[in-house]
């Protein structure tokens, strides 16, 4: 019998655990590898027209700027949301595809379709969403603030003590339903990609989990550029909704119509390239830490 045909077991009590470590350990993986690709997209996104003639232009008048500690600004916010947001993340994942089981006690097979893997994805974006949206929040205030001007915010604790003051947790979580419509379908590409890329790559006979670690990092970057191909235009209202002035939009709505009335449709896409670039890097980093934590823990427990 193959690995595809045989009767569903249940769902180890452990697997949630397993899949918050796991998901924790790939995240810190990622932001170190992706924030330099990261800050260079929000600034392009968040700029006035003309700012920068593209990303190198970024990346070269950030460097000229605050040399190479200007790629880490606004770090600490992912960082220290990172692990609970990745951690939520797959554990969101494992939790929907419980569910996928649960609703369906008399299938034949644990191969679950790219269908029910989509909802197990969309679904790990809800509970994400109440870490990442506060986290993404000041992130993208502290990135912006690196571009000069005034410095409203000495570091992300100033930030989220002043975000609280003048708009109480509404503004601290300013951005949530757009940070939903990205990451939802997002996360559905996500983790749909990976598991097919991965049955791709492992070999007739072969448990996808035994794949060699290069394998893996190759089905995460593209799994990364998978999500991405449908992050980019709900990313640019998420971060120009998050970084705006008090009053300057009314919702995810006002701000997709204002973006593509004031600088056209292709806006939508500002900072598809510095996107794509760290799709690839940050999340081969990412899985790589997946796995080789989840292959630590295997043998523990």
């Amino acid at each position: 019998m193959s690995t595809e045909e045989k009767p569903v077991a249940p769902p180890s009590n452990t697997q949630g655990i397993k899949s918050f470590i796991s998901g924790g350990c790939g995240g810190v993986a990622s932001v170190l590898v992706g924030q330099p690709f990261d800050i260079t997209k929000t600034r392009l996104q968040t700029s006035a027209p003309g700012q920068y003639k593209g990303a190198i232009d970024v990346v070269k008048q950030t460097f000229a700027r605050d040399g190479i500690t200007g790629f880490y600004r606004g770090m600490g916010p992912p960082l220290a949301g990172v692990t609970p947001m990745f951690a939520v993340s797959f554990w969101g994942y494992a939790m929907g595809k419980k569910i996928v089981y649960n609703l369906t006690p008399n299938r034949e097979t644990q191969k679950l379709s790219n269908a029910e893997l989509a909802f197990a994805g969309f679904f790990s974006a809800v509970p994400t969403t109440l870490v990442a949206a506060p986290v993404e929040r000041v992130k993208v205030l502290l990135q912006m603030q690196g571009q000069g001007g005034e410095q409203l915010y000495k570091g992300p604790v100033d930030a989220v003590k002043k975000l609280y003051r003048e708009g109480g947790i509404k503004s601290v979580y300013r951005g949530t339903g757009a940070t939903l419509a990205r990451d939802g379908p997002g996360s559905a590409a996500y983790f749909v990609a990976y598991d097919l890329v991965k049955a791709k790559l492992t070999p007739e006979g072969q448990d996808p989990a035994s794949l060699s670690l290069g394998a893996v990092m190759v089905a995460g970057a593209l799994a990364g550029a998978a999500m991405w191909s449908f992050a980019i235009p709900p990313d640019v209202i998420k971060s120009r909704l998050q970084g705006a002035p008090e009053g300057t939009y009314k919702g995810f709505m006002d701000c997709a119509v204002k973006t593509v009335k004031a600088d056209g449709p292709t806006a939508l896409f500002k900072g598809f390239g510095p996107a794509m670039a760290r799709a690839g890097p940050a999340n081969a980093a990412c899985f790589l830490g997946v796995e080789l934590s989840l292959q630590a823990m295997n043998k523990i427990f």
